[in-house]
């Protein structure tokens, strides 16, 4: 497979390894309208820090369990100020990433440039990304056929779904001296299948007793351009209450014949109010017979202007460059997601990954969880502030409801001689531990034993002797307070006075504190 090769990629190719391990500190939470000092344990997060050290700080939590990865990086225009000091461990590259990339009359290797600071995000990204996950990348004619190669590089080229068209601009680009009008972006998408083409059951349910069995709410919304396909675009109206729903931009998904045969079946999910958009049961047998693709072209007739004229809306003011349109974002989610999944958005700009998660949550009675990245200063005023908008509600628009917890980045786990830094709280170093042994997040019912135990996982359990202000030893008498019984184990403290032979006998592996602690 052909491979991308520039300048700096030998320096960047491993660095999510080198970059430092950093805890989570919580800065607030925010449950239905009203800022508390404690989690909200909703799953919704908002973590201000560069994205590069937080994606690295949620591995222990979420790693292999996100579902929906969609991120809008730079597209490296030329007109972007974008910094990104990556502290790569070569003093040229470390000083040629901290410096603000130009134009490229300014500046020939700010490609480069660009692929350096992505590449190691990627890879990360990768890591969080489940197995049956989808990623979707926003970017345009600059970087699209670069980032197509690192992308199948990283991700796979089997795991390449497509290459999104985007028409962004309705009206004509006069700026571009080719005479070409750049009207369209892109959004490349690599993983599993999209919910268009299979289903997972968990989400089928019966509330309503029907009698065709369990069933779950589809989106009726097509992604048909109006002059291609004017046959899918016309007022639906609830025969019952004579209730108007409009046309949405994007038209409906079936024509009026088949949407009529929906309604006279009792297909037709109707909401409360005029607001809302209608819905269909689609049922288990359905999927049998009726597999719905998902277009290449992203609504035609939704375009940058309405993620400007939304933020306007909500702040009474632009606020933001070139935010996505909410449909836009929340159509993409909803074909890669069940009602239950973690939406990750580590390019989260002015917050429309979270705006979109809420409004679908909203429509369908979800429980989706984002989790968002942003790096710049307005993460608190405008990122989270938006969030705390759409919970409340704004102008006219009724508030979603929901919950989140803002973080700063922390410390290092690590100091740079080595040693386990005493300023991190010794839980967050206990879920790190544990996590580098199993790869998975220390769970919330413990077994009765020693102060020490992390857990048991795969018959081995796991003990960290660690006592920030004393040496701890691995001896008979701390032996003696274990309670867990297991087949194998691997205990950590400061020292050892038992011998290999008494340790291979009773199967246990001792581990020294910081030594055999793993990095990754």
């Amino acid at each position: 497979m052909p491979t991308l090769h520039w300048i700096g990629k030998d320096k960047v190719i491993n660095h999510h390894i080198d970059v430092p391990f950093k805890v989570l500190e919580h800065s607030y939470g925010f449950d239905d309208g009203i800022q508390t000092k404690q989690e909200t344990q909703s799953g919704n997060k908002i973590i201000h820090g560069d994205n590069l050290e937080a994606l690295k700080a949620l591995l222990p939590e979420y790693e292999g369990k996100v579902k929906c990865i969609y991120i809008d990086p730079p597209y490296n225009t030329g007109n972007e100020s974008w910094v990104y000091n990556d502290n790569v461990n070569d003093p040229k590259i470390k000083k040629w990433l901290g410096q603000v990339v130009g134009k490229e009359a300014e500046d020939l290797t700010r490609h480069d440039k660009w692929l350096c600071m992505m590449y190691p995000r990627l890879k990360l990204l990768q890591k969080l990304l489940a197995e049956d996950g989808v990623i979707f990348i926003s970017i345009d004619d600059i970087e699209a056929s670069f980032l197509k190669l690192v992308c199948d590089e990283i991700f796979g080229r089997n795991k390449f779904l497509g290459q999104l068209i985007w028409k962004s601009r309705q009206n004509k680009d006069n700026r571009n001296t080719s005479r070409i009008s750049i009207d369209h972006e892109y959004v490349i998408c690599y993983g599993h299948k999209l919910n268009g083409l299979e289903r997972d059951k968990s989400q089928f349910s019966n509330p309503d007793n029907d009698k065709r069995g369990d069933w779950v709410s589809a989106n009726m919304v097509g992604l048909a351009d109006k002059k291609a396909r004017p046959n899918l675009h016309y007022n639906l109206i609830n025969p019952e209450t004579n209730i108007d729903y409009g046309c949405p931009k994007m038209g409906w998904r079936y024509d009026i014949n088949t949407m009529t045969k929906l309604i006279n079946e009792g297909r037709i999910l109707w909401p409360k109010n005029k607001d809302g958009r209608p819905r269909k049961k689609q049922f288990i047998g359905d999927y049998k017979e009726e597999v719905t693709g998902f277009s290449s072209i992203i609504g035609t007739e939704v375009y940058t202007r309405d993620g400007t004229n939304a933020l306007r809306e909500i702040f009474n003011d632009k606020k933001f460059d070139f935010p996505k349109p909410i449909d836009f974002v929340k159509t993409i989610i909803d074909q890669a997601t069940a009602k239950n999944s973690i939406v990750l958005d580590s390019f989260s700009g002015s917050g429309t990954t979270a705006h979109a998660v809420l409004n679908l949550n909203k429509e369908d009675n979800g429980k989706r969880k984002f989790i968002l990245i942003e790096m710049e200063d307005y993460a608190e005023t405008i990122t989270a502030e938006r969030v705390k908008r759409v919970i409340n509600g704004y102008g006219k628009v009724e508030g979603t409801l929901g919950s989140f917890d803002f973080y700063e980045l922390g410390q290092p786990i690590f100091l740079e001689d080595g040693n386990l830094n005493e300023l991190v709280a010794l839980e967050k170093i206990r879920q790190y531990v544990f996590y580098t042994e199993t790869k998975t997040s220390i769970g919330t019912n413990k077994l009765e034993d020693n102060k020490h135990f992390l857990g048991i996982q795969n018959n081995t359990a796991y003990y960290f002797n660690y006592e920030p202000e004393e040496v701890t030893t691995l001896d008979h008498e701390f032996l003696a307070t274990i309670k867990t019984q297991a087949e194998q184990y691997i205990i950590y403290a400061d020292n050892c006075l038992l011998t290999q032979d008494f340790l291979t006998k009773h199967h246990i592996i001792f581990k020294k504190i910081p030594r055999d602690i793993t990095r990754f």
